[in-house]
């Protein structure tokens, strides 16, 4: 191997029991499996072997067991072209182990003994340090000591992936900062963030700018079957979905978490001028072959899958748009309150030139009234009555009130002129007795 290395790994490495059955077992349910297999695995050496059998030069910093298995597993390594001379087998304690339990849905549960892998300290750091200053990118996961895994990160000074899983409750807040790319999947974007759920690509969005916030330079979301989402510190009002690949058929879910990490290092180590959305996708589409295959390493894409469009596709991403949904509700809440002001101000719109024409309308009857003051002045009732003896008319209008009266007596009930006189000498003469 020559100076240069692509990827430097500091994880675990187990034995793999794994068990195909129809449906996993509930509590306390025994069911009966199909067959099972013994692979290597763990974590950290998965994510090594995936990135090396792409065609990467990888060294892997772990700690196996001075044990049958162990040395099975430190010939596995060699096969598969991983530089092993950090990796140190530890008397009286076993190689760590994992039992699976694969449905034939693909769904899984696994549980993990950790062994020897509980002595990988920061001291292996300092031992590896000549692999950590001629490597481009560093590979951790929790696994290993998260204390250990911290200084790995510190001493690195290339690119460094953190995977967070497996989830731990203690989770310092450096293991946020510290790596330049933080990969986590939705549990563990929603533990991360305190959100009730990542499902959505809009949660997703919206856990990587909390984890941006909290200090994260770059985050990659992986959604299943949904593919990724990916933002960085440096562009945070951008976030893009990295759809995920075709899966024709669903054999095993078991290798592609770490199949996603060794192509995600490896093409990062190799193509570094290309984008973030690249890498994503060829790590999706590596993802993909390996789901529809049995077993960890054995279903990770080889040689011949970097050299063609399994990995050097055009890559295919949304941007997915900024929270502009709550800065839209804001002002539709406005609108809510405002929609009484707003539909008026609509229909008086339209309404508004009739109500002008109204106003143009109610003009007119005021030069309406004057007409009507005129007709008092020209009352046709007084009118009438003169039509009789027009010259008579002007007389009862000298009178009085109450002459009125007898006026109208006089022309209607006198015949001549003689008792007419008659009448007016009886009316005068008849107050003066009075007095």
């Amino acid at each position: 191997m020559g100076k240069s290395l692509d990827v430097v790994v500091f994880g675990s490495a187990n034995v793999e029991y794994i068990t195909y059955v129809a449906e996993l077992p509930k509590p306390g349910e025994l069911v009966a499996g199909t067959h099972m297999e013994t692979c290597f695995g763990g974590k950290g050496a998965n994510q090594c072997v995936a990135a090396a059998k792409l065609g990467a030069s990888t060294a892997l910093v772990a700690k196996l067991g001075k044990d049958e298995s162990g040395n099975g597993y430190m010939n596995h390594l060699r096969n598969q072209e991983v530089d092993v001379k950090h990796v140190e087998q530890v008397k009286d304690n076993p190689t760590g182990m994992s039992e699976i339990a694969v449905s034939d849905e693909g769904e899984q549960y696994k549980i993990n003994v950790a062994g020897a892998n509980a002595f990988l300290t920061a001291k292996d750091v300092t031992r590896a340090k000549k692999s950590f200053q001629a490597a481009k990118v560093l590979l951790c996961q929790l696994e290993a000591d998260m204390n250990a895994t911290m200084c790995a990160m510190r001493q690195f000074k290339g690119v460094s992936i953190l995977q967070m899983s497996p989830l731990r409750k203690d989770i310092p807040a450096a293991m946020i900062s510290l790596p330049s790319i933080l990969v986590v999947n939705q549990e563990a974007a929603a533990h991360l963030t305190e959100m009730e759920e990542v499902q959505t690509l809009e949660q997703a969005r919206q856990a990587a700018g909390i984890l941006i916030e909290k200090g994260a330079k770059s985050v990659i979301i992986t959604m299943g079957d949904q593919g990724a989402v990916y933002m960085s510190k440096r562009n945070a009002d951008m976030c893009t979905h990295v759809p995920a690949s075709d899966v024709p058929h669903l054999a095993d879910s078991s290798g592609a978490g770490d199949a996603f990490l060794g192509s995600l290092a490896y093409h990062v180590a190799r193509f570094p001028k290309l984008t973030p959305e690249h890498h994503i996708s060829a790590a999706n589409s590596c993802a993909a072959y390996s789901l529809g295959r049995r077993g960890t390493q054995p279903s990770f894409p080889g040689k011949e899958g970097a050299k063609n469009d399994l990995c050097f596709s055009t890559p295919t991403f949304n941007v997915i748009p900024p929270p502009s949904a709550e800065t839209e509700n804001e002002p539709e809440e406005g609108a809510t309150a405002a929609p009484p002001v707003v539909e008026p101000v609509p229909a008086p719109s339209p309404e508004e030139p009739p109500a002008e024409e109204a106003v143009v309308e109610e003009e007119p009857p005021p030069p309406p009234p004057p007409p009507p003051a005129e007709e008092p002045v020209a009352e046709e009732p007084p009118p009438p009555p003169p039509p009789p003896k027009p010259e008579d008319a002007p007389k009862p209008v000298e009178t009085s009130d109450e002459p009125p009266e007898p006026t109208e007596k006089r022309y209607t009930n006198v015949r001549d002129a003689d008792e007419i006189e008659k009448v007016e000498k009886r009316n005068t003469e008849a107050p003066a007795n009075k007095t």
